[in-house]
Formats: structure tokens, C-alpha cells, sequence
């Protein structure tokens, strides 16, 4: 098994990463000082596969449990969908005592931990990932939230899980897409921490389930150094986690929600920011053509389609949360395996990364 620590003070708590940890949940849970009745929320995708087995995991441990399932797709995570959760949760008895169990990919993650942040104003969560986004993203960091018509989490709260517990196994059950989403932020972390670790994602085979424990480990490791140094976002040093994020975003906002998956517009986001890290930082163009290889090899999208405007894609980039009073802070590498914030980037080159999105890379 391994184990990456997240040391946050009393907010601290571990990743356990291990083949086959579902199964153990239950008592890996009352190991991490968990107790009370459990509250399962999962989605439509993922409950019918893997809800039954967990709670057999936790009757095993004595912990009682319930399901509360909602409609897969980032649609559900909205405020109208948290408060019909957090009435489920309510009349199927659960208090301050319980706890809710993420299980599922991101939209389940954030939309569970805001949950779990509002339900008799907090309650513990653990985090159990079914994607590779989630695995090596969003299940830490205590980021949670749901999207507004205005934008993608604009409303949420800092709530840090108290387990994460990630089942490579699980892998095995995503669908392509999905499966090869996930690669654009292990490829982003990367990026910004971990030039070797370009090569380790080079020599996986992408048609593959078999995602070596250690690597999905490594990963998370990066997103838990970040965080330790600026849980809240106030140094700049988690804004780094951002890299492809402002224009992904922006992207990923123009369509309604769910037609792009998240990290298929982060991809195109991390083509724009190479080509500004080309102009606007130090990145050579042998650097910036080794990443795009890497994307490309996970059949990640690097052009635009057409229907999406740049103008579109603007308008929703002013309401994003990466804009400090009006200023645009922007994540450049500067060489492979190290990134930086830069406020250098104008709204006029930001268009001109968006219309290079459209052409066919060379």
C-alpha cells in the first residue's frame, strides 16, 4: 500500500493507495478515527457498480450506512442538487454525528464535500475516486463546490476530506473517454513539478488499464506539497495547480455543461499556455512539442472546434476565479517541471492563444 500524507496541522489526514482497497474500506475508515452512520453519495454511473461492494466494506467494520445517488454529469452539481442531497441525508436520519463518503469522480467529490461542508454546518468526508481526475486531482485539497450559471465553482468552500482512499482497480470500469481525461492532469502535474515523471506517462501503453499504484502515488503527491504550502490559494504557490486551467475553463464553460469533459478542454487549456509560455516565459519549443506528444498520446484534443467563439470564451474567462480585481494571473512554464504566475499576460494575448487553438498543430 502506499501512503501519501497531507500535513495540514488538525486538518491533516493520509492517501492510501493499494489494489483492491475498496474492499477495506470499513476498517480504514474507523482507523482514521471515523465513526457513526455513513452517508454514501455517488452518482447514476457509479452507484450500480460499486455501491453494494462498499457497503458490504463497511457492515463488515459495523458501520451502517445509505445511499444517496443523483443523475451522473456535471449538470448535478448545482446548488438545486446539494440541497435535495442535503435533504436526503436529513430524512434518511443522519445528524453531526455521521459522515458522507465521496464515491465517484469529480463532479461527485465536489459536489459530496459541499455537501458534507453545509450538513449541519460540517461534517467529516472521506474521499473514495473513481476517475483518474479525481485519483490524482480533485479527491485532494479540500476544494468543493458547485457551478452557477455564471461559472464553473463559484460557489463552494474549503473542506478538507479526513481519508482518501484510491483504487487503481477501479480504473478498469471507465469508459475510453473518461479513462483518458484523467491523463491531462497527471500530464499538468508533470508539467509544473516533475519533468521525469513526462517520460514514466510516456511509457504507459494509453490502451492500458494497468496505471502503476506508485504513479498514481507520485501524482498526488505533487497536489499535496502544493497544497501544504497554500491551502487557501493566498501565496500564489496553488495557483500553479492551474496550469491550462484559465483558458480550459473558459472553454469548457462555453459548452453546456458536460459536453467537453474536463480534462479534454484542459488539454486544449495547456496547448494555449504553452504557446503563451513560448512567447512570455523562457519554454523552448522542443519542451513545449514533448507535452503536446504526451496529450496527443492520450487522445486528448489539441485543436477548437469551430462553434465554440473566442468572444464566448472570453466573456466567461472575466468571470473566473484565476482573475485577481480585474487582473489576469496566468501559469507559464518556464522550462518543463517548473511553472510560474505571471501577470505579464494581457487580454489581447490571451485571444491570440485562443485563435492558435484552431489551427492543426504542427
Amino acid at each position: 500500500m502506499h501512503q501519501v500524507s497531507v500535513d495540514l496541522a488538525d486538518r491533516s489526514y493520509s492517501v492510501l493507495v493499494a489494489e483492491g482497497i475498496l474492499s477495506q474500506a470499513g476498517s480504514l475508515i474507523l482507523q482514521a478515527g471515523l465513526s457513526g452512520k455513513a452517508a454514501i453519495i455517488s452518482d447514476s454511473n457509479v452507484a450500480p457498480i460499486y455501491a453494494t461492494a462498499l457497503q458490504d466494506a463497511l457492515n463488515v467494520a459495523g458501520i451502517t450506512s445509505t445511499v444517496h445517488e443523483f443523475p451522473a454529469g456535471e449538470a448535478s452539481k448545482s446548488l438545486n442538487v446539494a440541497n435535495q442531497l442535503c435533504s436526503s441525508l436529513a430524512a434518511a436520519g443522519h445528524d453531526r454525528k455521521s459522515f458522507v463518503i465521496a464515491l465517484g469522480g469529480g463532479v461527485v467529490g465536489d459536489l459530496a464535500g459541499f455537501v458534507a461542508s453545509m450538513f449541519y454546518r460540517g461534517i467529516p468526508f472521506v474521499q473514495i475516486p473513481t476517475t483518474i481526475v479525481s485519483l490524482v486531482d480533485s479527491s485532494v485539497g479540500g476544494k468543493t463546490g458547485v457551478n452557477i450559471p455564471e461559472g464553473k465553482n463559484l460557489v463552494g468552500a474549503f473542506h478538507q476530506p479526513r481519508l482518501v482512499l484510491v483504487d487503481p482497480h477501479i480504473l478498469r470500469s471507465l469508459h475510453p473517454r473518461e479513462y483518458y481525461e484523467g491523463f491531462a492532469e497527471a500530464i499538468k502535474h508533470a508539467a509544473i513539478r516533475d519533468a521525469d515523471m513526462l517520460d514514466d506517462l510516456a511509457a504507459l501503453d494509453p490502451e492500458s488499464r494497468d496505471v502503476p499504484a506508485a504513479l498514481i502515488a507520485r501524482n498526488i503527491a505533487i497536489k499535496a506539497r502544493v497544497v501544504e504550502a497554500d491551502e487557501y490559494e493566498t501565496l500564489g504557490i496553488r495557483a500553479l495547480l492551474n496550469f491550462g486551467h484559465t483558458i480550459g475553463h473558459g472553454i469548457e464553460a462555453s459548452l453546456p455543461y458536460g459536453e467537453m469533459l474536463h480534462g479534454e478542454a484542459i488539454s486544449l487549456g495547456m496547448r494555449a499556455a504553452l504557446f503563451l509560455s513560448l512567447s512570455h516565459s523562457a519554454l523552448s519549443q522542443a519542451e513545449a512539442n514533448r507535452i503536446l506528444d504526451l496529450l496527443g498520446k492520450f487522445h486528448l484534443p489539441l485543436v477548437l472546434s469551430p462553434q465554440i467563439t473566442t468572444q464566448t470564451i472570453m466573456d466567461k474567462l472575466s468571470r473566473d476565479k484565476k482573475f485577481a480585481s480585474g487582473q489576469i494571473r496566468f501559469v507559464l512554464l518556464d522550462r518543463a517541471g517548473s511553472a510560474h504566475v505571471s501577470s505579464a499576460v494581457q487580454p489581447s494575448d490571451l485571444i491570440q492563444a485562443i485563435e492558435h487553438l484552431r489551427s492543426p498543430r504542427c
